[in-house]
């Protein structure tokens, strides 16, 4: 069994995001950066297979030289090889970041029985990305997956819905996007991080397509404010209470 698992090197969770002067770009001078949560699921449900079933497990991102980073994490979880697709660090939109890990996926032997996606980057949110690439590759996509067992030649993916699950038969090889619980990424053991320090990473310099949308400029949302009202000190603050509460119709 082969299986890609595409993630995204991203800012990481609860890191303020400054825009560069010309509003085109987040700064990224202060920034740490990390996989994506619903990729990071992902690369372990991967894992989990290949521990399984047996086989290989690559992992695959866009993005700049320092997008490596990412990549030796994932090789640290037990990953068996990565692919960088590098680019300069611009911008690139999903129509062209899809095309650009279709032609990828193409120009490997033998292909891939399992293509794995987060259901969503932690960044810009598009869930396109998996969809695009499944249809270029004319396979099955199931997104939004919380379980997946392989089968011979078929997958069984579950989806949440209201009250219960959607289940899917599918035949390999198919496309799924992942939600985070669909396992509990494990922690990098040092054996992991010490392999994956000298792992070679194969590099593509992939080309970009033109797209129908073009990026304006990027606008950081309102900060949301709160104050805290001292009302006093013990039983003195008892009246200030009940007229907080008269204020708000609670009695």
């Amino acid at each position: 069994m082969k299986i890609l698992v595409c993630v995204k090197r991203v800012p990481a969770p609860g890191a303020r995001m400054v825009l560069t002067d010309d509003e085109m770009a987040l700064n990224t001078r202060h920034l740490g950066f990390a996989v994506s949560p619903h990729e990071e699921c992902a690369v372990e449900a991967a894992i989990q297979l290949i521990e399984e079933h047996g086989g290989n497990a690559t992992v695959l991102t866009l993005g700049p030289e320092e997008a490596e980073e990412q990549l030796r994490y994932a090789l640290a979880m037990g990953i068996s090889d990565a692919i960088l697709l590098e680019t300069d660090g611009s911008d690139w939109g999903p129509m062209a970041t899809a095309n650009a890990i279709v032609e990828a996926i193409r120009a490997e032997e033998n292909g891939f029985d399992i293509l794995l996606f987060g259901n969503e980057s932690a960044d810009s949110g598009g869930y396109q990305i998996g969809v695009r690439v499944a249809h270029a590759l004319n396979i099955p996509c199931v997104s939004g997956i919380k379980d997946l067992v392989i089968d011979g030649n078929q997958a069984i993916a579950k989806r949440e819905a209201a009250g219960g699950w959607e289940v899917f038969e599918v035949a390999l090889p198919a496309l799924f996007t992942a939600k985070e619980g669909i396992t509990l990424p494990r922690y990098p053991p040092m054996r992991g991080r010490l392999r994956a320090k000298k792992a070679e990473i194969k590099r593509i310099v992939p080309q970009k397509i033109e797209e129908g949308l073009q990026k304006v400029r990027l606008k950081v949302p309102a900060e949301e404010s709160n104050q805290a009202l001292i009302l006093g000190e013990g039983a003195e603050a008892a009246p200030k209470v009940v007229d907080i509460l008269k204020e708000l119709g609670m009695v």
